[in-house]
This record gives C-alpha cells, structure tokens and sequence, in this order.
C-alpha cells in the first residue's frame, strides 16, 4: 500500500483529482453568486470600511482632484487659513472645531469652540460658527464667550461693503498692525492700512445676552448706527428706543419720568 501511494503515477492522478476539486468549487461559488448583490460580511470594498471608532487629530476632506472642502481638527493640527487650495499660517488661531472652504478651496466659515480653568481658578469658555461672503469676512455669526462671571452670547448679521478681498496677503498685513503696541504709529498704520484695502462690515443686527446680564435686540443701519434697541434689563425692566443717526433717542417706551414694574 505504501509503494502505491508513494508511486509517481499516483501522485500525478491525486494531485489532478484535487485541481480539479478546486476548480469546480470556484466555479460553483461564481455561479452561485452571479446576478445577485453581496452583503454584510461577504463585503471586501477597501474604499468603504466600516469602523466603530476612529481616534484622530485631525481629518482633511476633499474633492476627487484634491480640492479642500472641510477640515475637523483638535487644536494642535488646526489650520491657519486656505486660499485657492493652498494652507498658510495665522497666529490668531487657537482652538479646536471645524474649517469650511469654497469650491475653489478657499475659507468661507467655520466652527471653533474651547475652555479651560485659569490658575486663579477662572472659567473661561468659548464657542463660534460663522459662514463668509466670497473670500471676505463673516456675515452671519453665533457667538459665545465666558470670562469669569461675564458671558456673552449672540446672534449677529454683519453687512459687507468692502470690495477688498481677504487674500493671504492682505491678512498678513492686518495682523501685523495688529501685533503692534498701542499707541500713535499704530493708529497711523492701521488709517494707512485701511486706504489701502477698505474694509467695511458694520453689524446690522445682534440678539443676545449681554454681559449685563441683558438680553437686547440691537438694529442698525448700513453704516452701523443703533437705530432700534429692544431690550429687557437683569431686573427684567423691558425698554423700547429709537435712534437718529447721531445716536440721538428720538423715542422711547417708557417714556422719561414714567414708571414700568418689571
């Protein structure tokens, strides 16, 4: 029995037989497959896979030629800026959120949020969505911030009248007279500054909660003047103003002298 199974003849049939085996079971399985769709775990697709978690600093998402479209990142890796496509550097950025970008890949909006106790034992906290107007800036915004016991939140419309386009150059040089110390030669560079990119974004419109514990609407007109200002004191007194405008109250509910009860 030995010889026969070490013999060279029988070697060569069995290995046949088993190739054969082989063979016929793929073709099977092929068949068997055909003309129906895969599901669950007979899924092998390496541009879908499927993850319970996914622990990372930051995530770039972009279009099929590379085009950024939206960056979610911790504060370590979060970016400065994007114009056409390309990333650079802003040293005012600090915080953790989200970038959005226009279909040329440049910034139009996002979202950033961060707090922290201070060593004085401090609150502080912070939270901002905004979207922007083509390679401008924001016209439409939340806001929230907290310093200690004041906290600010609102909701603001900001009205763009400036035809300077906010590109990587013109932000470095806002950000240089930013940095500089207060005082007559930054006053100076800031009006040399602005004749040479204008920027006018006067606020047209706020609701919130103030830090004087108020909660107030605020209309303005295109220049940025307070016009219309409802609001309702911490005591919770409601008030009624109108403006010209120099700012000058031309109306107001109640009127002087009179008493309204909160």
């Amino acid at each position: 029995m030995f010889k026969l199974l070490s013999h060279p003849r029988f070697l060569a049939i069995y290995s046949a037989v088993l190739t054969v085996a082989f063979v016929t079971t793929v073709a099977f399985d092929f068949v068997a497959h055909s003309g129906r769709p895969v599901f669950g775990a007979e899924q092998h697709d390496s541009r879908h896979p499927d993850f319970d978690q996914l622990t990372v600093h930051r995530i770039n998402i972009v279009e099929p030629d590379g085009t950024p479209r939206l960056v979610i990142s911790d504060k370590a890796e979060f970016p400065g800026g994007f114009f056409k496509g390309k990333e650079f550097a802003r040293a005012d950025r600090s915080g953790a959120g989200m970038l959005f970008m226009n279909d040329e890949g440049t910034e139009n909006g996002g979202l950033m949020f961060g707090g922290y106790r201070d060593s004085q034992g401090q609150f502080h906290s912070s939270g901002h969505l905004s979207f922007d107007e083509y390679e401008q800036d924001q016209t439409m915004s939340l806001d929230t911030s907290q310093d200690g016991n004041d906290r600010e939140s609102a909701y603001k419309i900001n009205d763009n009248a400036s035809s300077t386009l906010f590109t990587p150059e013109v932000l470095d040089a806002f950000s240089r007279v930013k940095a500089m110390p207060d005082g007559p030669a930054k006053k100076e560079a800031w009006k040399d500054l602005l004749a040479k990119y204008p920027v006018k974004l006067p606020q047209r419109a706020l609701l919130g909660r103030l830090a004087d514990k108020s909660a107030v609407l605020l209309l303005r007109d295109s220049e940025g003047h307070i016009r219309i200002e409802l609001r309702v004191s911490a005591d919770g007194t409601p008030s009624m103003r109108f403006f010209d405008a120099s700012g000058k109250v031309v109306q107001e509910w109640p009127e002087p002298g009179s008493t309204t009860k909160p």
